[in-house]
C-alpha cells in the first residue's frame, strides 16, 4: 500500500514538509546528500563498512536534530531574518550640527 504525503498546503503558501518549512527543507536534503556522499566516499577508500554506518547515522541524526531545532527556534523566514541582521549598521552616526541639519538647500 502505497503512501502518499502533501507537500503543498495551498498557493502562496511555504513548502511543508513533515514540520520543517522552506529552507529548513533544503538544508535537511542538502545535507542528507552530503552524508551519503560522504558516505559513498569512505567505503569506495575501504573504511571499514559499519564504521562507515555508524558515522553515517550518527552524522544524520546530528544533522536532523540541528534542522528542527532551528525550525523550532526560529520559525519560516528567520534565517534570512538572521543574514539581514549582520546587514544592518549597529549605529547610525549624524555628524552635522543641528543648524546644518535644519537649513534647506
Amino acid at each position: 500500500m502505497a503512501t502518499f504525503y502533501n507537500i503543498n498546503k495551498g498557493i502562496g503558501k511555504s513548502v511543508e514538509f513533515k514540520g520543517l518549512k522552506s529552507q529548513y527543507l533544503f538544508i535537511f536534503a542538502g545535507g542528507l546528500l552530503a552524508i551519503f556522499i560522504l558516505y559513498v566516499i569512505m567505503f569506495s577508500i575501504g573504511i571499514n563498512q559499519s564504521f562507515c554506518i555508524g558515522f553515517s547515522i550518527l552524522i544524520a541524526s546530528l544533522l536532523v536534530w540541528q534542522t528542527f531545532s532551528l525550525n523550532a527556534k526560529y520559525g519560516e523566514h528567520g534565517l534570512m531574518k538572521i543574514a539581514a541582521r549582520k546587514n544592518h549598521p549597529k549605529y547610525l552616526i549624524n555628524r552635522k550640527s543641528i543648524s546644518q541639519l535644519l537649513t534647506r538647500r
